[in-house]
């Protein structure tokens, strides 16, 4: 078990609110952000909705004062191979978006990327807790 830092608890919250609203723009946004970005409804709504269930849960660990280590690993590499597939998205042709599409991909790409180094960087100042 870890004993959260303020710092770690505060980078799952940044993430859940940001994951939140992309997740519900993602999810319900729909026909209008299809025709903005070029992506797909069919790729857009899944990932919407689990990102509104991947809120709640990175939510749920930024209240929590103690934590798995394996948990918190969890969410830093989910959020690293989450960046790096969206990167591919672009790069293999899994998707024809507009130049603002490539934009809002590289974008949440960049934070999500940012979000697993916060979290990276507050599990580094949380103390192990002996078991």
């Amino acid at each position: 078990m870890t004993a959260s830092s303020q710092f770690l608890r505060r980078a799952f919250v940044a993430d859940a609110l940001a994951s939140g609203a992309t997740g519900v723009l993602l999810a319900f946004g729909g026909a209008t952000l299809e025709s903005l970005t070029g992506l797909q409804v069919a790729l857009t709504e899944p990932a919407g909705y689990f990102l509104i269930a991947y809120a709640a849960f990175v939510g749920f660990l930024g209240v929590r004062s103690t934590l798995p280590g394996a948990v918190v690993w969890l969410v830093i590499v989910g959020n690293a191979i989450w960046a790096i597939e969206s990167l591919m998205l672009l790069a293999l042709g899994w998707a024809q978006p507009t130049p603002l599409g490539y934009a809002f991909v590289i974008g949440q790409a960049l934070a999500v990327a940012a979000f697993a180094e916060l979290q990276f960087m507050g599990l580094r100042r949380s103390q192990r807790l002996a078991v």
